[in-house]
Order: C-alpha cells, then structure tokens, then sequence
C-alpha cells in the first residue's frame, strides 16, 4: 500500500510541476510581463496552493487562462499598451525587412 501512495503523490507532484511550468511561461508571453510579474504570479498560487492543499488546476483551472488573468491582475494597464505597441512596430519591421529580402533575391 505504500509504494502506491508514493507513486500518487509523486505524479501530483509531477502534474503540479508541469501545471506551474506552463503557467509560468505562458505569463511570461503576456505583453508587459516582466520578470517581477512572474515571481509574484508563482508566489500567488504557490502560497493559495499551501495554504488550502489544493492543486493549482483544482484551484485556478487551465494554466494559460490563469496566466492572462494574472497579467490582467498584475500589469498596469498602460504597461500592457507601451508593449503591445512595441511588438506591432517590430512585427511591421520584420514584415518589411522580409519583403526587402524577397526583392533583393536574399
């Protein structure tokens, strides 16, 4: 009985890594997002999580629908617009820079 507890408790605890794995990177992909932002999300459901025993897809549901409410929570709203502005003027640069290569025979 007890090699059957353990095997349990360690692939909750493998599910758990992978949950918070996939949290953590899909809120680091959220525009504004820095590395602050990321320990306080972890920190978040890491202490909800110890604090009331539950798993973090018991407690917080999908990881990347938790990863853009935790950016909505987190990032100030003018922070989310300065980034999203930067990534259209680098996404247009890097259309442009492509379109030159295409011309050019690069």
């Amino acid at each position: 009985m007890m090699k059957k507890d353990q095997r349990t408790d360690v692939a909750g605890e493998k599910d758990r890594e992978k949950w918070m794995a996939r949290f953590q990177v899909r809120l680091a992909m959220q525009p504004g997002v820095d590395r602050a932002v990321v320990l306080q999300g972890v920190k978040d459901v890491t202490v909800h999580c110890a604090d009331t025993g539950e798993h973090p897809r018991t407690a917080f549901g999908d990881p990347d629908a938790c990863a853009v409410q935790a950016a909505a929570r987190l990032v100030p709203a003018d922070r989310v617009a300065g980034a999203r502005q930067r990534n259209a003027v680098v996404d247009a640069l890097d259309s442009v820079l492509k379109k030159a290569g295409h011309v050019a025979g690069l």
